[in-house]
């Protein structure tokens, strides 16, 4: 099972990436359970990242 590490945030953990077999270095993904589920477009990425740094922990 191919695997590859993600950072969430700072935070990298080892995610399965048998359902995005074309995932590269430095692709953004959408992960649910320790799976990544689909390639995200950077741009709407980067713009969910900015949104999310504010909140509190």
């Amino acid at each position: 099972m191919r695997t590859g590490k993600v950072s969430f945030g700072g935070v990298v953990k080892e995610v399965c990436l048998a359902y995005v077999p074309e995932v590269k270095v430095d692709d953004y993904v959408i992960v649910h359970i320790g799976f990544a589920l689909s390639i995200a477009d950077p741009k709407e990425a980067q713009e969910t990242l900015n949104y999310l740094q504010p909140m509190p922990t």
